[in-house]
């Protein structure tokens, strides 16, 4: 890799979700006085927001639909009654004060050296804001694009350009997307024309068709590649 601009994702890329995510389910679910059932309504939860988060990837949904369609489906099925726009920005809020770093990022920020960062998230703006702030990547990133707030979704290729027009940036032969979804980062940076890196911490199989120009199962790893380079 040879490379001065650095796009990132942000959830189970730079920081884990899956804990995040957990934890302000659970907090809002305490919140509404609903403690009881937790495991049965996130399972199902999850199913959900699988769907919906394809949908809004392939441009049929918002993510104003689905922050509020993923509760109300929710609460269709086990029969609850909560208003389902109150509890989703409710959701959100916890969400804005979970942050959980990956092992090995910070470390590999500092190697990086003096390059330009942005992350690129197709998250909720605010929250993805409010977790950035709590945590050590405070400060480090020029800018974080998120699609709610830039109005296109990774992976259509708008939201890199508008990622790049904020950097003053016009030679994307210097610019590297990282991420862990092949459908989302990978495939929306090659729709840009950007060398990509696929975060595979699992070693998962590509069965996808869409080919990042590396692929990466650590920071460690990530870092020698960088290192060779130069």
């Amino acid at each position: 890799m040879n490379y001065d601009v650095f796009l990132f994702d942000l959830d189970d890329t730079l920081m884990e979700f899956d804990v995040s995510e957990q934890n302000a389910f659970r907090n809002a679910f305490i919140g509404a006085g609903l403690a009881e059932g937790l495991d049965a309504y996130r399972t199902e939860y999850k199913a959900i927001s699988k769907i919906l988060w394809r949908q809004l990837e392939e441009g049929t949904t918002t993510l104003q639909e689905l922050s509020v369609t993923r509760f109300r489906q929710l609460f269709d099925k086990f029969g609850i009654e909560l208003d389902p726009t109150d509890f989703a920005e409710s959701y959100l809020a916890f969400l804005g004060k979970e942050a959980h770093l990956i092992d090995g990022v910070l470390d590999m920020l500092d190697r990086l050296g003096d390059v330009r960062l942005a992350i690129v998230t197709n998250g909720f703006f605010k929250a993805q804001i409010a977790r950035v702030a709590c945590s050590s990547l405070n400060k480090r990133f020029e800018t974080i694009v998120s699609s709610e707030e830039a109005g296109f979704q990774k992976p259509r290729p708008e939201i890199f350009q508008e990622t790049l027009n904020r950097l003053g940036v016009t030679d994307t032969s210097r610019v590297l997307m990282t991420g862990d979804s092949l459908t989302s980062d990978i495939r929306g940076g090659n729709n840009f024309g950007i060398d990509t890196c696929w975060y595979n911490p699992n070693g998962l199989e590509n069965t996808s068709g869409h080919k990042p120009t590396y692929e990466i199962r650590n920071w460690e790893e990530f870092c020698v590649k960088e290192k060779a380079a130069n």
